[in-house]
């Protein structure tokens, strides 16, 4: 195969690997989050910024694959 046609590929998994473990993040920092202030409903300001916080961190990762898979 020629490397012309493998280029949409290659950016396809790139993308694909990267946000999977930021999409996982996101749903166990959310989920630990509820559960959390299911908890103890007085601690929901607490937890929400940290969870904020965490969730752009998260986020941040799945945009680093989106700028590796862009420069392919």
């Amino acid at each position: 195969m020629d490397a012309e046609t493998l280029i949409p590929l290659a950016k396809a998994i790139a993308i694909g690997v990267g946000a999977l473990g930021p999409g996982i993040g996101v749903g166990l920092i959310g989920g630990k989050a509820v559960e959390a202030i299911g908890r103890n409903p007085e601690a929901a300001g607490k937890v929400f910024v940290p969870m904020l916080l965490c969730l752009a961190f998260a986020e941040a990762i799945a945009i680093y694959a989106l700028v590796v898979s862009f420069t392919l």
